[in-house]
């Protein structure tokens, strides 16, 4: 299509979305809560040391596979009280101080689809397209081996979405969202109400990978097309403000460079993965990098590798796929394709290794790196037992935080 004609087309799609009414699929939200005990099993955790770095590892689950939450989604309870993931029976949650799991489903159904509220001890996730907030309340055993702990929920029905997607909610718990091609919705979890943010041009391609903002609850963001780019494509990284309804490329690519993966941090700041380099094969180098959508400024966090005769294998050790930040601004991590996790700290940008092996090279799930609420855990995806995937906690070693002390006053990352 001619540029021209490429930007009308978009102006044209763009506006009317502005101008248009509120969904129909608005609703109020349901007044019906209703409380229930939830299924509580035996933990099948282990524990083991990393050899290389000896960080502390709990695997959540070893006789059955698991998978951790998209590393953009919050894994934590507010309170720290259950980490979730997707197991056996479908969402479950973990009890860090027993190893207990719980079956988190409903008594209409089971959920799925599922984030953990930014600012109160919940989690919102889908029942067909039924948007819930469950509340658990956690009553840890004394010896859960014979008496197990005792896990309630109180369950709210806000509202429904005209489709089904992954939930992600604002800064603030005030919205949720999804991205329902062609169109990104919101919801507001105390009235109910279902608005169409934006409907997505088809020169954009599909929307995926819709998340607000960590500090502005305003501000969503989404990946437009495939996560490499050509020449003649729109730009990966979207900025939209739900006030205005109008995306807007914060980094604007040019042919051949990697945009990928990208993530909230701190300040307003968006972390993504990707580099232009004439000489390599497109994904063959990949930095980490820090943006500012407000300037479109982007600077180097981690640097990826490239040089000219490199095996992908001997590369792949050195450059990074997915970019997450700890809430406190201290660190941010990468992932490679061998499975490894780097941290970076959030001031000076040294690296640190926090562990490695999670990840054959050339198969398996990579470990999408996501954090707590104390910036002291990361929850990732593992290779390293027999038996498929499993979800994986990291604590990071007391002197690596010595070594990271926490920044100044009113000083949030970079």
């Amino acid at each position: 299509m001619h540029p021209v004609r490429l930007r009308l087309s978009i102006i044209v799609s763009l506006v009317s979305c502005v101008l248009a009414p509120p969904s129909r699929a608005a609703q109020l939200p349901s007044t019906t809560q209703q409380t229930y005990a939830l299924e509580v099993l035996k933990p099948d955790r282990r524990e083991m040391v990393d050899s290389v770095t000896h960080a502390h590892l709990v695997f959540l689950t070893t006789s059955t596979p698991s998978r951790n939450f998209y590393f953009h989604e919050r894994s934590w309870l507010l309170d720290g009280s259950m980490i979730l993931f997707y197991g056996s029976r479908g969402l479950m949650g973990y009890l860090p101080p027993t190893g207990e799991l719980v079956v988190i489903s409903t008594p209409s159904g089971p959920v799925r689809s599922a984030t953990a509220a930014a600012t109160r001890n919940s989690l919102f996730c889908l029942r067909r397209t039924e948007v819930l907030e469950l509340t658990p309340v956690v009553e840890i055993s004394a010896n859960p081996e014979t008496t197990p702990s005792v896990v309630t929920v109180r369950e709210q029905v806000i509202s429904q979405f005209p489709g089904s997607a992954q939930l992600n909610g604002s800064c603030d718990d005030r919205y949720v969202s999804a991205g329902i091609n062609p169109s990104i919705y919101i919801m507001d979890v105390q009235t109910g109400q279902v608005r169409e943010v934006c409907k997505i041009p088809p020169e954009f391609g599909r929307a995926s990978h819709v998340q607000w903002s960590r500090t502005d609850p305003n501000l969503l963001s989404f990946a437009a097309g495939p996560d490499r780019h050509r020449a003649g494509t729109v730009d990966r990284i979207q900025v939209v403000d739900i006030r205005e309804g109008m995306p807007r490329s914060p980094y604007h690519q040019v042919e051949n460079e990697l945009v990928t993966h990208e993530s909230w941090w701190v300040n307003g700041q968006i972390l993504f993965c990707g580099a232009y380099e004439p000489m390599a094969p497109l994904a063959d180098v990949s930095h980490l990098k820090v943006l500012d959508p407000r300037t479109g400024i982007a600077q180097i966090v981690g640097a990826g590798s490239w040089w000219p005769g490199a095996v992908p294998r001997d590369l792949a050790k050195v450059n990074w796929w997915h970019a997450s930040g700890s809430v406190d601004g201290r660190w941010v991590a990468g992932d490679n394709w061998h499975g490894d996790i780097m941290l970076f700290e959030g001031g000076t940008t040294r690296p640190h290794l926090l562990t490695v092996g999670h990840r054959t090279y050339g198969s398996g799930a990579h470990p999408e790196v996501g954090w707590d609420h104390a910036g002291r855990q990361v929850v990732f995806q593992s290779n390293m037992l027999e038996g498929g995937s499993h979800v994986c906690v990291a604590t990071i070693p007391d002197s690596l935080q010595a070594l990271n002390p926490t920044l100044p006053a009113g000083r949030k990352g970079r």
